[in-house]
């Protein structure tokens, strides 16, 4: 009988508020956008409902028919404001890491911008196996399944659709603007309270998996 290797585990992740803390840089690129423009924006309530893409934090202080040139205008002025003003976040580069040590791929998966998104990992030394921008929510569903990821790690709702829409398995952290109640009645197979967790987590599934 011939025997077949399973196919290495990939694991994909989300980046704003998983892998990276991109509160005090979007706060400041905010700030940075509401004076060069003259309009208004609360920088800090932003930044307390990070995930979902640019466009629907802008259409709250910008016109509909001014979002495509303000978009355009933030991530122009995005690299110089807020790469440097990013960490990552705790645990991330062990989770990343994790994958590795199991035989896996980890790839990134979210709505931001891929070339600030790019630019954010390179900055912190955090290299996954590619990285895939533009993608909300169920739309992450075609990354994931074009690398075939088995499993997707986030930090929001939107995530665990993204998941669930590619049949991976979804593991949520609530390091984001989702609460742990929240993150388990949207469908999260596993929530974590921090990607501190994620290793000793994957450790246990793996031989289950196997």
């Amino acid at each position: 009988m011939a025997f077949t290797t399973p196919p290495a585990l990939t694991v994909g992740f989300d980046l704003d508020m998983t892998l990276i803390d991109s509160r005090p840089g979007i706060r400041a690129c905010y700030q940075a956008l509401s004076e060069r423009t003259g309009t208004y924006i609360d920088a800090d309530l932003t930044v307390t409902r990070l995930g979902p893409p640019l466009a629907e934090e802008l259409i709250n202080w910008f016109p509909a028919e001014e979002i495509p040139a303000m978009a355009d205008l933030y991530r122009a002025m995005y690299p110089t404001i807020a790469i440097t003003a990013t960490p990552a976040m705790t645990g991330a580069r062990e989770a990343i890491a994790a994958v590795r040590e199991a035989g896996g791929r980890a790839i990134v998966v979210t709505a931001k911008y891929e070339p600030n998104a790019k630019l954010h990992l390179a900055h912190l030394g955090i290299e996954p196996d590619a990285v895939i921008g533009d993608l909300w929510a169920e739309q992450k569903a075609e990354a994931l399944r074009e690398h075939d990821a088995g499993v997707y790690v986030g930090d929001h709702v939107g995530d665990i659709r993204g998941a669930r829409t590619a049949g991976a398995l979804s593991v949520a952290v609530a390091t984001g603007p989702c609460p742990e109640e929240e993150l388990r009645a949207a469908g999260a197979d596993v929530v974590l309270t921090d990607l501190t967790e994620f290793p000793r987590w994957l450790s246990d599934y793996r031989p289950a998996r196997a």
